[in-house]
């Protein structure tokens, strides 16, 4: 079950200064009715990942229960889309300290920061671990840069049993790594080429590892399922949760000047949901001007933090909160307690955190803050996934509003470039000359 209850967004709410008319939803009727056709003329190209709640699991469990039987670590290398996704549906289905009771345990090496490299290291061992390199280039720098550490160190301590020990998430075709896992006989997943990174979560760059720790890969992709069926069938707003969300972020940015967009879940195990939510949102909506900038806030750490601002500071936020109605365990307050704190006896932990999203929501419509709120009975597979896919269709949807390509990322290549400039890879030299043009240093404080 899921449920967008978007009163507080609504200008008889909240006024008109910050809230939506009802008939500003009506004005992007036909709008809306256009993107919905063009989406459905585009599930073959940009919006391919509409399919992948449809695909075969079959050989990816099948690996997936041979890396169980043999090994105890499994280590994800990869960057962005191929590594944010993995760590939400681990934090989200088996909780932030599953390394600390289970096998095999999941490491997610996805930065070139040395410490966390050797962190990692020191965790495992090399002879029970199986890296699953992703990256749909094939050739994304941190990624890489990773992978050839691992790839000498493997060498060294296993010989030719090296190639047991890697799994190659990749584009089927091209890319350095499709090449080189191919002349090495390395075992290869494929990305398909229409799906990008940041919507990628739901295909074998998200699935593999969380098949190998123990989560229900199918029901996951039956929720998405579910939603795929419910969005496809009508371009109603009100009936499709996807342009509900998009539609809303869209008027609250453009028209009332809403251009940060908080996600706040009352639950920890999303908060990496959050991680991933800010990506997709981010770069995909992020261009030529347009955009909202994505902000991570958790309940009820952050009402001790952010919300202050978020009621008294610049009126230029729309807050979602989501809220899950059952959690897997509670813990009761006792009714022995001193009597000043009596008025908690009796009222379990989640009856508290769920007040509190009561409270903090009332306060900030009160502050004539635009909030909505997401409702899911528990947190599973099958409802996760339906929340993927809703976001990733609301996110290709508003980038249609914004009529922008929300699948490309060309700021993001641009610092890649300089980067390979910087590194001397062949074909760069411009890139260098133009940095150095740009890179200067005028005006320092030092502080020895």
């Amino acid at each position: 079950m899921l449920k967008i209850d978007y009163t507080n967004v609504m200008s008889d709410i909240i006024g008109e200064r910050d809230g939506i008319l009802e008939e500003e939803f009506y004005e992007y009727k036909h709008i809306v009715q256009e993107i919905h056709e063009k989406i459905h003329e585009e599930r073959e190209k940009s919006f391919y990942f509409t399919k992948l709640p449809y695909q075969d699991t079959t050989n990816i469990k099948l690996l997936a229960n041979q890396i169980r039987e043999n090994f105890d670590y499994f280590v994800v290398i990869g960057i962005g889309g191929s590594a944010l996704g993995n760590q939400m549906l681990q934090d989200a289905i088996n909780g932030p300290y599953y390394n600390d009771f289970q096998f095999p345990k999941l490491y997610i090496l996805d930065n070139v920061d040395p410490e966390k490299f050797g962190s990692i290291l020191d965790m495992i061992d090399l002879r029970k671990t199986v890296f699953n390199v992703i990256t749909k280039s094939g050739s994304t720098v941190e990624t890489i840069a990773n992978f050839s550490i691992i790839y000498t160190t493997l060498k060294e301590t296993l010989g030719e049993n090296y190639k047991n020990h890697l799994i190659f998430t990749t584009d089927p075709e091209k890319g350095f790594l499709r090449k080189f896992g191919m002349q090495e006989g390395i075992t290869m997943l494929d990305i398909p080429p229409e799906v990008g990174g940041r919507f990628s979560v739901l295909s074998p760059v998200g699935l593999l590892s969380a098949a190998v720790c123990g989560i229900d890969i199918d029901s996951l992709l039956e929720g998405a399922k579910n939603a795929d069926n419910l969005c496809m069938q009508t371009s109603n707003v009100f009936e499709n949760p996807a342009y509900l969300i998009g539609l809303i972020h869209y008027i609250a940015c453009e028209k009332k000047g809403k251009s940060i967009s908080v996600m706040m879940p009352y639950l920890e195990r999303l908060s990496s949901f959050v991680d991933w939510y800010r990506q997709l949102w981010a770069e995909s909506l992020g261009k030529e001007g347009f955009g909202q900038t994505p902000l991570k806030a958790i309940g009820t750490i952050d009402q001790h933090s952010q919300i202050q601002l978020f009621r008294e500071g610049p009126k230029d936020k729309i807050i979602t909160f989501i809220k899950v109605e059952n959690s897997l365990r509670d813990f009761k307050i006792p009714s022995e307690i001193p009597s000043d704190i009596s008025y908690l006896s009796g009222h379990t932990l989640k009856e508290i955190l769920d007040i509190e999203l009561l409270g903090t929501r009332a306060a900030l419509t009160k502050s004539k803050v635009p909030n909505l709120t997401i409702t899911i009975d528990q947190l599973n597979p099958y409802n996760l996934g339906m929340l993927i896919y809703i976001y990733e269709l609301a996110t290709g949807f508003t980038g249609y509003l914004y009529k922008i390509n929300p699948f490309d990322q060309p700021a993001v290549e641009e610092g890649k470039n300089f980067a390979y400039g910087l590194m001397g890879r062949k074909g760069y030299e411009d890139k260098l000359r133009e940095f150095k043009e740009l890179d200067k240093e005028k005006y320092i404080l030092q502080v020895d």
